[in-house]
């Protein structure tokens, strides 16, 4: 068994309880405007390019079958992205690493011998492994593997999703996730398909289904100001997990701008305007401090939540 992924994170301490390896897979069915891993979202085996790192040696150049590289005045690399396949003729060659083949196919075992390295750092912490991305789900097969091999090493296992996928996908996976940490990302349906490509009803559906069924549950809520940074989405938060039973309680994830700096690196430009900023620790907290007046359980609220929210 074979799975597509584009990064193993080890000691991660975001992505569930404890200590944690990650495995992030490749390809998502969503578009969010402020994708963190924009290198998750194609399922193909992408080549990143970070010109800057370039030192004109033109090794690359000499590598391309497709003539996809060239050199400009200055003997630097030039990528026509339009006749490249991402072949990864030109990677091994760079000394810089200014080319990079994201996207790797992976055996069960191969993956799980990076993941057993840290065995004891886990036990120590309550970590575990972590299956993230890109959209797990989209790869149901590799990780139903995956999620065997560490259920027979006795490891704690998470399942990072947006929901966005056939109940069956989530269904086969149940009785191998011991905590899944669910993307909510906007309330209302219409603003959902605007700010993922698609709307939020599948997404809810399946939440509650896993509730229903007993699963563990931490609502993981990116918050973009200017975008679901909003009261009606705070509220559709609080009675969603006044809602579920088994939620152990919701974490905000502040919007950053490092996703968006990875795009160019990929031939992307960003969807989001720069006037888009990260948010600042008041505004985080006063997030929060919304969020803690209405009972809900903050699993990373800042220490210095207020009881009042300015401006809501």
């Amino acid at each position: 068994m074979t799975g597509r992924i584009f990064d193993i994170q080890r000691f991660s301490i975001h992505d569930g309880p404890g200590i944690r390896t990650t495995v992030f897979f490749k390809g998502c069915p969503l578009r969010c405007l402020w994708c963190h891993n924009p290198e998750g979202i194609d399922a193909k085996p992408q080549l990143a390019f970070a010109p800057e790192r370039c030192i004109a040696c033109g090794e690359c150049v000499k590598a391309c079958p497709e003539t996809a590289l060239a050199r400009n005045q200055s003997g630097k690399a030039v990528l026509d992205r339009a006749r490249c396949n991402a072949c990864g003729a030109c990677a091994p060659v760079c000394d810089a690493q200014a080319l990079e083949i994201v996207g790797r196919d992976v055996a069960v075992d191969e993956v799980m011998a990076v993941v057993l390295r840290d065995r004891d750092y886990y036990a120590a912490s309550g970590g575990g492994l972590t299956l993230s991305g890109g959209e797990p789900l989209a790869q149901p097969e590799f990780a139903e593997a995956l999620l065997r091999a560490a259920r027979q090493e006795r490891l704690h296992c998470s399942v990072e999703t947006s929901g966005f996928a056939e109940w069956r996908r989530l269904e086969r996976l149940l009785p191998l996730v011991d905590l899944w940490l669910y993307d909510y990302k906007e309330t209302n349906p219409q603003l959902h398909a605007s700010f993922t490509g698609e709307s939020n009803e599948l997404v809810l559906a399946n939440l509650r289904a896993l509730d229903r069924a007993g699963a563990r549950l931490v609502l993981r809520c990116p918050m973009v100001p200017d975008y679901n940074a909003r009261p009606e989405h705070l509220d559709g938060i609080a009675a969603l997990a006044r809602e579920l039973r088994h939620l152990d309680g919701v974490e905000l994830l502040p919007y950053h701008r490092l996703g968006q700096s990875k795009l160019a690196r990929f031939g992307f430009s960003s969807r989001m305007p720069a006037t888009v900023k990260a948010p600042d620790k008041d505004m985080v907290s006063s997030w929060n401090g919304y969020l803690s007046s209405r009972g809900v359980r903050l699993l990373s609220a800042d220490p210095g939540i207020r009881s009042k929210v300015p401006g809501i």
